[in-house]
């Protein structure tokens, strides 16, 4: 496997990130989760840490070093998480809650799922192959021809997100996959990077493929286009560079190079660490705590 990616997120005009994102890779497989916590629920940063967390760790216990069945993988780490994440607050009347989405590129393919309005993206010469639907009162209405795609950008429930992890209500989890070529573009990122962006601008920015140059100019541009009541803004980008062994670039001040043949997590801001079983456990107990002290 060869791939450049760059992950970057940051806290735009808020007081605290809730966005989180992470990658994890063996010798065939490739991991990328985005979850952006969502705003005014209780501990939605939490909420998007647990979510990948488990993913992260259930990609650790099934990719051996390749996965059986990518498309039911994400559809199982998804519930995983969702449980998870649940379970937290039990009865609390405004539990944790995160929208998610996540790929995983195996064998030159690629598998991506979602629940919520963080958007996967496959980009080609410079052309929109294939994204994911946000889950949302808006799109519901543009997808029966109710607004138009200029009118979505401004309507007052733009916002209102109707599949999430963590509810009581089981999550909608659509799921799709799609054959690489060499150059394609994949990127995962919360809706503080997209709905500041016109689509044609976002894929026009990637029709070189160069990640690692183009991602910071997008984040700027977006941050720049919200004002200072900007989102969180939290993206991975992934330029794919084909089946055989190499090495793998990652990016974010300053770029690393790892060895494909390891097993390698990162997350924005870290180095690459493992988020281990204990880890879990910690953050799931002081939620629980803190839920109970209000």
């Amino acid at each position: 496997m060869k791939f450049t990616l760059y992950q970057d997120s940051r806290v735009g005009g808020r007081k605290n990130n809730q966005d989180r994102l992470l990658y994890r890779y063996t010798s065939d497989a490739l991991l990328m989760v985005v979850a952006d916590g969502m705003g005014g629920h209780s501990y939605g940063e939490v909420a998007s840490l647990i979510a990948t967390a488990r993913i992260s760790s259930f990609f650790a216990d099934c990719a051996k070093p390749y996965l059986v069945n990518p498309a039911q993988f994400l559809l199982d780490a998804f519930l995983d998480a969702h449980e998870t994440v649940k379970a937290l607050a039990g009865e609390h009347p405004r539990p944790p809650l995160t929208t998610c989405v996540a790929c995983i590129v195996q064998n030159g393919q690629a598998w991506w799922a979602h629940a919520g309005d963080s958007r996967f993206y496959l980009i080609r010469d410079g052309r929109l192959l294939a994204r994911t639907r946000d889950h949302s009162y808006v799109e519901g209405l543009f997808q029966r021809g109710l607004l138009s795609a200029e009118e979505t950008l401004r309507h007052p429930q733009r916002n209102l997100v109707l599949s999430c992890l963590g509810a009581q209500e089981n999550p909608r989890i659509d799921r799709d996959s799609q054959n690489l070529q060499n150059g394609d573009v994949i990127l995962l990122c919360s809706d503080g990077v997209w709905e500041p962006l016109r689509e044609q601008t976002l894929v026009n920015s990637y029709r070189l493929g160069e990640v690692e140059k183009v991602s910071p100019k997008l984040l700027d541009r977006a941050q720049q286009n919200a004002g200072d009541n900007a989102d969180n803004l939290t993206l991975i980008a992934m330029r794919w560079q084909g089946t055989d062994s190499g090495p793998v670039t990652v990016s974010n001040f300053p770029a690393t190079i790892f060895d494909v043949a390891g097993d390698q997590t990162g997350a924005a801001g870290t180095s690459p660490v493992m988020l281990d079983e204990d880890d879990i456990e910690r953050a799931i107990a002081d939620i629980k705590t803190r839920i109970k002290t209000q």
